[in-house]
């Protein structure tokens, strides 16, 4: 796409320091062609932020502006240019003197309190740890730095104030990699201001009358720059790449501060004359053959694929680059794939974040709430105590060495919990009574394995070739995870046992496009298919995505659900059954239909179906392939017990198009609304409006219907009947409303990629798990989606809340689902496997315990042996706890204590040990002896003493 165009541009001899594209994608496009011609690109993306936007809605774009610019300003190349839109190139950026850099080399001296300041000027964020660009933190001897030009954080470790080494570490376990490095180079945050410019700023930011959650230098800092910006237009030599004549006359119209007549005048790159862009050829080999007599110049990043296409002998660059161009005496063809850009990951390090006032279940006494880790002397030394309050205040002191035997209470409901009472016996009874209940659910679960075992399946041969051209016809890469997923789906088909798989993916993570390589397999083979959904909205969803992509199959496919008229049904029903449909999708309509020659079965979301229902599905699939989908993450812990009894498939990553959400919190405001709801309809899109009280719903609709007279509004709740809802949803499908308003319903199951806004309303009385899935129902596609969390008085709000919303609107990146999040969905997962009708047992217990008894009933099943959780009572006259000296956040020692008293050999311990060492610097008396008596615990237990 005009890399040829560019190339000739580029070979013409004067080139603009700037060239303007249209999108993000075109620049990537001619970045390689810049690089071909030896020049160095630098992207600017598109930064599509209004005057006046919260900016933390934009930190990747901001960030990643602010540090090309300084690499552009900094570096040395003799010829490079900047590529960026329309959008980048009409704002002001800080002048040159605001980038700088500042370097740190082994054995330089530093002035904590000097290097403190200068880090707050630059715009770094002071945190307990470092997992996102533009964070610091400081303990001790140890800083801990995630500066923008850096991959990965950097640790400095200090002896007195000298700088001792310098490591980078990985964000994701906090553990520094091997080796040092001599020195690193640190960029502002933000801008390079020093102490009365930012002061001069943060005034003006203050006064500022934009609607921003909090106004401060990262929210609105980029609009008051004033003397200390500068236009790029002014500065720089500026050229279109095409005429973007009706994009300047809108930028024009909406922004006068834009100099406009610079804008208009600006000229256009000519076409090209000699040389077209070249589609990449079906056939290399072939092709070449065909132009034989023109010069051609093979790109490839190594030899190897080189030989894989048979075009050894020709004049080879080994090159990453992806050049396609043709001329009449000339070929430059590129066998590498575009590289894909990292997709951000999500931290792992607090997964069980445990803090006060949290209510968590011990496994012997029950519910109780967490008070505070307690300091006592016992026998003359000190050690450290979880305080867990029970009911009528009787506290329980549980020593830090055994926080595995509690867990953080969720209960499935917001409800808050009842305490239990501590001695009386109670909550063992409880458990026993779960226990029973488990032990049928388990039981069956595993004879049900046990049965299908025994089965010979039916042996599907896979046409290797056919697969592949399927997955070409995509028009989009499979992920990693995908490609892993199809691999064992299809060895399970041809292994000739029956195939009892589960595949696990949030939604638009592309399971139906996995599970239709297995349909293409099974109808090759002769086959029928029948796929299974709860609801009339999911079969018609699925037969077009399936109609769609398996049409020029020749596959023939219907769906049967509650629509379709007696005499459709009846047409149906007999070409299933003389052969003549090979795939059936539908709902339990679909129940009593005679298959000719039906080999895999696939059920959508089997959590939703109903006790009866699930009984006829598992007849139906007693000697059939069986393959489950499930839209909701799967507990670890159950991941390893359900794994040895059924195949177990998980797709963690996003597809490759999709664009993350940009998320805003903004308090209640009409004009934030009317805005957000107008320019979803501008586009063409349609609106999700969330709000979760059923009484005053109606009245909600009246106040937007003020806003907005013509809006079509939909209304749903959990109060308005399943028929009437799926009637009603399929009409908002088919765009007959705007805007959907209802309750939290919409969070899981809907695939809906027209619309891409979201309004939450009053999102702090959400939590943080129901916030980061209520967002993930918009840009499910290639759109951008944005998502507004809406609070009525952000004053009365505690200051856990707003951290809580600030958190979610600077991680829009896909998949961020913050730790919290991703732990609570995770442990709601398991319900979904075991049924909606153990809710009231999961109320008593909380998710963790009963999860935890589920994997040890199964386990127990599956290789007939009970894990008895072996204990050790330590009464030693040590001091011992992990001091606040060497770990001075709660939180921290907390997650310390959980994972060391989870540690099951002496060798786990020293590994955390080091990493202690590592993050917190040398380790004092107290915490040394604490790591002892972890082991001393390790040890007893193995040898069997109590």
């Amino acid at each position: 796409m005009y890399q040829s165009k560019f190339y000739e541009y580029l070979k013409g001899g004067v080139v603009a320091d700037i060239v303007i594209v249209k999108d993000d994608k075109v620049s990537q496009n001619l970045a390689d062609v810049a690089r071909f011609c030896k020049y160095e690109p630098f992207i600017l993306p598109d930064f599509r932020a209004k005057m006046g936007d919260d900016l933390r809605s934009f930190k990747d774009e901001l960030s990643s502006i602010l540090t090309t610019l300084n690499r552009y300003y900094h570096d040395n190349y003799s010829k490079k240019i900047i590529i960026t839109t329309l959008n980048t190139i009409t704002k002001s950026y800080p002048k040159i003197e605001l980038f700088k850099q500042h370097k740190i080399s082994f054995g330089d001296k530093i002035d904590l309190k000097n290097f403190k300041n200068m880090l707050y000027f630059f715009g770094y964020e002071f945190v307990d740890i470092v997992e996102d660009v533009g964070e610091v933190s400081i303990r001790g001897d140890i800083i801990d730095i995630y500066s923008p030009n850096l991959n990965h954080p950097v640790r400095i470790s200090l002896f007195d104030d000298e700088c001792e080494s310098i490591r980078y570490f990985d964000e994701q376990n906090q553990k520094s990699f091997e080796g040092e490095v001599e020195f690193v180079t640190i960029f502002p945050a933000l801008f390079g201001f020093d102490e009365n410019m930012h002061e001069d700023v943060l005034k003006r930011v203050e006064k500022s009358p934009f609607d921003s959650f909090f106004r401060d230098i990262h929210s609105l800092g980029f609009w008051y720059l004033e003397k200390l910006s500068v236009s790029l237009l002014e500065n720089f030599s500026v050229i279109l790449l095409e005429n973007l004549k009706s994009e300047i006359d809108d930028i024009c119209y909406f922004d006068e501060s834009i100099n406009s007549g610079k804008l208009k005048s600006l000229k256009v790159i000519s076409e090209a004359k000699k040389y077209k862009d070249l589609v990449y050829p079906q056939n290399i080999k072939e092709f070449l053959g065909f132009h034989e007599d023109k010069k051609i110049t093979i790109l490839a990043s190594n030899v190897a694929i080189l030989k894989q296409h048979e075009v050894e002998h020709l004049n080879f660059i080994e090159s990453n680059l992806v050049v396609n161009l043709i001329s009449s005496d000339e070929i430059i063809l590129s066998l590498n794939k575009k590289q894909k850009s990292k997709a951000k990951k999500a931290p792992t390090i607090l997964v069980d974040d445990l803090k006060v006032g949290d209510f968590v279940v011990h496994e012997e006494y029950g519910i109780g709430l967490f008070e505070e880790i307690r300091q006592i002397r016992v026998l003359g030394g000190v050690r450290d105590f979880i305080a867990l309050k029970y009911l009528n205040d009787d506290v329980l002191l549980l020593p830090v060495e055994n926080l595995h035997l509690i867990d953080r209470y969720i209960g499935g409901s917001s409800e808050i919990p009842i305490l239990d009472k501590l001695g009386k016996g109670s909550f063992a009874k409880l458990k026993e009574k779960v226990k029973d209940r488990l032990f049928a659910i388990a039981g069956e679960i595993v004879n049900m394995h046990a049965k299908r075992a025994l089965v010979d399946g039916i042996k599907i041969e896979v046409d290797d070739f056919e697969i592949s051209q399927f997955q070409q016809s995509a028009n989009f890469e499979y992920t990693k995870d995908q490609i892993k997923a199809v691999s064992e789906i299809l060895s399970d088909l041809q292994s000739g046992k029956v195939m009892d798989r589960l595949l696990s993916a949030d939604v638009g993570f592309g399971k139906t496009e996995v599970c239709m390589n297995a349909m293409v397999a099974v109808c090759r083979g002769g086959y029928q298919v029948c796929m299974v959904v709860p609801t009339t909205l999911l079969s018609n969803q699925h037969f077009k995505s399936i109609s769609q992509r398996l049409s020029h199959f020749g596959f023939k496919i219907a769906k049967i659900d509650r629509y379709t008229t007696p005499k459709e049904k009846k047409e149906i029903v007999a070409n299933v059954e003389n052969g003549t449909i090979d795939i059936l999708i539908g709902t339990h309509a679909i129940f009593g239909v005679k298959f000719k020659n039906l080999a895999l079965l696939v059920i959508d979301e089997e959590h939703k179906f109903g006790v009866k229902q699930k009984e006829t599905l598992k007849n139906i699939s007693a000697d059939i392939h069986l393959l489950s989908m499930s839209a909701t993450p799967i507990p670890r812990s159950l991941n390893l017990a359900l794994s040895s009894i059924k195949g177990l498939s998980q797709i963690l990553t996003p597809p490759e198009n999709r664009v993350g959400v940009r998320t805003y919190v903004k308090e209640q405001n009409n004009g934030v609304v009317k805005e957000a709801i107008l320019r979803e309809l501008r586009r063409g899109g349609q609106v999700f409006y969330i709000f979760n009280k059923i009484a005053s719903i109606e009245q909600k609709k009246e106040q937007l219907l003020k806003l907005l007279p013509n809006l079509k509004i939909l209304i749903l709740h959990s109060q308005i009947s399943a028929v009437d809802s799926e009637k009603e949803i399929i009409k908002f499908e088919n765009r007959e409303y705007d805007l959907l308003l209802s309750t939290s319903i919409v969070e899981s199951g809907i695939h809906m990629p027209q619309v891409n806004t979201i309004l939450v309303d009053n999102a702090n009385n959400f939590g943080m798990a129901d916030l980061h899935q209520l967002r993930g129902r918009v840009g499910r596609e290639n759109k951008e989606g944005f998502c507004y969390y809406l609070v009525e008085d952000k004053e009365k709000l505690t200051i856990e809340a707003k951290k809580r919303l600030i958190a979610l609107e600077s991680n829009s990146f896909l998949g961020s689902g913050t730790v919290l999040a991703y732990h609570d969905l995770e442990i709601r997962g398991g319900g979904n496997i075991i049924g909606e009708d153990q809710s009231g047992h999961i109320k008593h217990i909380g998710y963790s315990l009963y999860l935890k008894m589920l994997e040890d009933t199964i386990n127990k099943f599956s290789k007939n042996s009970e894990v008895v959780q072996k204990e050790c009572d330590i009464k030693l006259t040590i001091t011992a706890y992990i001091s606040s000296e060497v770990v001075s956040e709660d939180r921290l020692r907390l997650e310390l204590y959980r994972r060391l008293s989870k540690c099951k050999s002496a060798f786990e311990v020293r590994e955390i040990e080091g990493e202690m060492i590592d993050r917190f610097g040398k380790l004092d008396t107290p915490t040394k002896q604490f790591l002892e008596l972890i082991v001393i615990k390790i040890l007893a237990i193995s040898k069997g003493i109590k």
